[in-house]
């Protein structure tokens, strides 16, 4: 009972220092930034001691731009649910010689960038984007209504959407229903034969307002039947890596975890 309580106290503290960096600031970067502050001049100082004799790059203090906590910070992020599940996703596409997609919604930055030198996606999106890369094909569109034909795409893919439709957060209407319409317009689309790469948070199951959601993997599997379930992979609390055919009752425990997805159209 006592750990129980704990758990509780930490887990609302959080929620307000959520709420807090939010609406103010994050107390942690400010601190780090301040901390960085006796160093930062002491560099200065050095930078001008050593550099006295040479008018190649002179300090000029009207020219000053501190960057005060990255000394504080790991060498890159190599962690987390978009780290690797755009790296699961993209070695799945590359693996199994996908040469055309179709997305909904995933990052572009990182999932959407690794598929581009070998893979055409037609990406799908409420916001518009413009073209940037011969492989890359925009159609402006909802998940709730694809503008495509049913029964028509034969590989598809959206990582990290499905949780936010219908809580507002991108401007779209409130509807608490939102992540079963999407999934039903998901497998609207989906040709007989075809596959779908999907990832969600998963876990305790909660509505994070207006964040996210986060899914019970087994709600998931029973939204997407009577598609069969190819694979089922993990990201969990660590978000340290991948953990690949992983079980779904160890996933359903996870606070904050992400469930990799291989569905395929038997119908």
């Amino acid at each position: 009972m006592p750990s129980i309580k704990k758990n509780k106290i930490k887990s609302f503290l959080k929620s307000i220092y959520r709420v807090f960096t939010t609406l103010f600031f994050d107390l942690h970067l400010i601190l780090n930034k301040w901390r960085g502050l006796p160093y930062f001049f002491k560099t200065i100082h050095e930078y001008n001691k050593k550099n006295k004799n040479n008018t190649t790059f002179k300090l000029t203090y009207s020219a000053l731009y501190p960057m005060l906590h990255e000394r504080f910070d790991d060498a890159g992020s190599a962690k987390g649910h978009y780290f690797f599940q755009d790296l699961w996703a993209s070695e799945y596409v590359q693996n199994h010689e996908i040469n055309k997609i179709i997305d909904v919604g995933s990052r572009i930055d990182g999932y959407i960038a690794h598929l581009l030198p070998t893979t055409e996606v037609t990406y799908v999106d409420i916001r518009p984007i413009n073209k940037f890369h011969k492989n890359f094909i925009s159609k402006q569109g909802s998940i709730l209504k694809m503008p495509f034909e049913t029964n028509s795409v034969v590989n598809l893919s959206c990582l990290h959407v499905i949780e936010h439709i219908g809580l507002g957060r991108y401007g779209d209407k409130v509807n608490p229903q939102g992540y079963i319409e999407a999934i039903e317009e998901l497998k609207r689309v989906c040709s007989s034969g075809g596959r779908m790469i999907i990832g969600v948070p998963v876990g305790n199951e909660q509505v994070y307002f207006n964040a996210h959601r986060v899914f019970d993997p087994q709600t998931i599997i029973n939204l997407f039947s009577p598609f069969q379930l190819e694979e089922f992979s993990l990201i969990d609390d660590s978000g340290s890596g991948v953990i690949k055919n992983a079980s779904i009752e160890e996933a359903s425990k996870c606070k904050y975890g992400c469930g990799l997805f291989i569905f395929i159209n038997n119908a």
